[in-house]
């Protein structure tokens, strides 16, 4: 009868989270060289000679733990940057309240409003609100782009300013635009 075979132990680096084997295929292998020389130095060799004296290793090693990911030397939290892919870095969102009206089957429109979120406004009882105010019907629906905003029925796009100027003084009037034509229009 045969061996039952053994599970195999996988070095994870400490740094990048991959195996020890794949840290040079990783997002950035500087980084995990002075966790590899320490922790796998069989994996990569070439790490300890190409290093050129012992005092080099030691500085690495102290300058380098796994807490420095997050936080850089000097530090003591910085702004968590986000990255789109091919490394350009996405900027962040201004607060403003984007309305737009769309128009379906020639007379029906749907007045979107998107944004009010971004003042602290829970959108379920920013729903309620506008429906009751204009009389219609109001729903907090997910957009194209996976983020909440709320449809309200009919056309209420000018009434829409004031009240949410009203309802809500944490929102200014130069922070509303319309869509119009595809343009960013000021409300204000």
């Amino acid at each position: 009868m045969a061996d039952k075979p053994q599970p195999v132990k996988v070095n994870y680096c400490g740094v990048c989270g991959l195996p020890a084997e794949y840290c040079e295929f990783g997002p950035d292998f500087e980084k995990c060289k002075p966790w590899l020389i320490r922790n796998a130095p069989d994996v990569y060799p070439d790490l300890i000679k190409d290093a050129k004296d012992a005092d080099d290793v030691t500085e690495q090693l102290q300058g380098t733990s796994v807490s420095d990911k997050a936080s850089g030397p000097g530090s003591s939290k910085p702004e968590e940057v986000k990255r789109l892919p091919g490394g350009k870095i996405k900027k962040k969102e201004k607060p403003e309240v984007i309305i737009e009206k769309v128009t379906r089957n020639r007379r029906k429109s749907i007045t979107t409003v998107k944004g009010l979120e971004l003042f602290g406004v829970k959108l379920s009882d920013a729903s309620k609100k506008l429906g009751k105010k204009f009389a219609t019907g109001a729903s907090v629906v997910k957009g194209p782009t996976e983020k909440e905003q709320i449809d309200v029925q009919g056309d209420i796009s000018f009434d829409v300013v004031d009240f949410i100027t009203e309802t809500w003084p944490d929102v200014p009037e130069n922070a509303i635009y319309f869509i119009e034509d595809g343009k960013k229009v000021a409300a204000a």
